[in-house]
């Protein structure tokens, strides 16, 4: 009777609304195409592009084969042009796909340079076109994009494009490739690398260190790996052939202590010091000072990264009393654009007096007198309206002082 009871109260229009939930409302969702090109480059050079002629009509010489969107290309330029019926006239260039791959969509550029500096290049390109027809499609391995008669041959041989019986191609591609992009399910925050945050405090730390640096005295602890994964001298030193296997502690010649401390901080931070930190001082200066002396230590220990920073460094803090050493510096270690800036410090008439009356000058004449002549050059573009002239200039630099006296040099 319970039972019965119970069907009794659950019987009645099973259409009713107390049966059947209601229906929810559709979500809505959204994804996008994005269709975009991978794009590369390559520089394709060829020598001896008169030896080449008379090598056959459909004969080519192919440069290297160069990846680009995942395929592998290659440039084919035809001396004698590709097609019979131009009868050697033209040279044809060609760029092929050199890998497996079926309806590769690219877009291309192929570029004869002009070799004059005039920037006046030959180029044929389907890069910022509207194309009728969209990217080319190349069908199978060896599909080629091209022009039979890219150059007049007879034009060529007198052009700013043939120097040296050299001729210089460059080709661009662009493939074109596309991926369906759909709504994010999930919001992971990836934080920033802080490897070198974990190097750091192993340098700070001073914990398993293998390899000590005396410094006048003050001693340095490290790690060997580090500093080999760091420095290409390093790793030469500690693990190379010449290795020296018993040494635990290396003493430092021609580097201060401070010096020193700050090239470790770079190696295991992968950043400059606070200058003040690590000196007590908090000038202009001694931060000089200091990249000076690290653009040097960085050089030493081939630690490229560390030798740009202190040349950028260099450039923005270049001043009176400082800008003839850091001359010289540039001139001994290769700094091209340093010594640039430098030079053209120097240079300026409201600069050039001060500059020569400085310590750090003598020191440039001592060291470097070579860029005294390019100094020279320099002072000569300026005009003959500066404070100082050609001729007083010209007798600082042969050792004249301010009257015309000689005076010794220290070369």
């Amino acid at each position: 009777m319970g039972a019965s009871r119970f069907f009794r109260g659950c019987s009645g229009d099973r259409s009713s609304s107390s049966y059947f939930p209601p229906a929810q409302t559709p979500s809505e969702t959204a994804s996008t195409s994005v269709t975009q090109t991978v794009n590369g480059a390559h520089d394709f050079k060829i020598t001896g592009y008169s030896l080449s002629k008379g090598m056959g009509i459909g004969r080519y010489i192919a440069s290297d084969m160069f990846l680009v969107g995942g395929y592998s290309w290659a440039i084919y330029f035809y001396p004698d042009g590709k097609s019979p019926e131009d009868g050697a006239s033209y040279v044809s260039l060609f760029i092929a796909l050199a890998s497996e791959g079926t309806d590769v969509r690219a877009l291309f550029e192929l570029a004869l340079l002009d070799q004059s500096g005039k920037e006046q290049h030959k180029v044929h390109s389907h890069f910022g076109r509207n194309l009728e027809a969209g990217p080319y499609t190349l069908k199978y391995r060896g599909s080629m994009w091209g022009y039979k008669r890219f150059f007049k041959r007879t034009a060529l041989e007198e052009s700013d494009y043939l120097k040296d019986d050299c001729l210089s191609v460059r080709c661009s591609v662009g493939v074109v490739k596309s991926h369906t992009e759909g709504p994010k399910v999930y919001n992971i925050h990836i934080p920033l690398s802080n490897i070198n945050e974990h190097f750091g405090q192993l340098f700070e730390k001073g914990e398993c260190t293998d390899i000590k640096f005396d410094v006048n005295g003050e001693v340095f602890a490290a790690h060997k790996l580090v500093l080999a994964a760091r420095s290409p001298v390093f790793m030469a030193q500690f693990y190379g052939p010449m290795k020296d296997k018993e040494k635990e502690c290396i003493k430092v010649d021609e580097m201060e202590a401070p010096v020193l401390k700050a090239l470790l901080h770079f190696i295991y931070w992968d950043a400059l010091p606070d200058i003040e930190d690590l000196t007590g001082l908090n000038t202009k200066c001694a931060s000089t000072l200091m990249a000076q002396h690290l653009l040097a230590a960085a050089d030493r220990y081939a630690l490229e990264r560390l030798r740009l920073l202190c040349e950028v460094k260099l450039c923005e803090d270049v001043a009176i009393n400082t800008v003839a050493t850091t001359l010289a510096l540039a001139e001994q270690h290769q700094c091209a654009q340093l010594k640039s800036v430098c030079l053209k410090f120097v240079a300026l008439p409201e600069n050039l007096r001060a500059v020569m009356q400085s310590e750090g000058f003598e020191y440039l004449k001592t060291s470097c007198p070579s860029v005294l002549t390019e100094l020279l050059e320099y002072v000569a573009r300026t005009g003959e309206h500066g404070a100082v002239s050609h001729e007083h200039a010209s007798l600082a630099f042969d050792g004249g002082d301010a009257s015309g006296r000689r005076v010794k040099q220290r070369v």
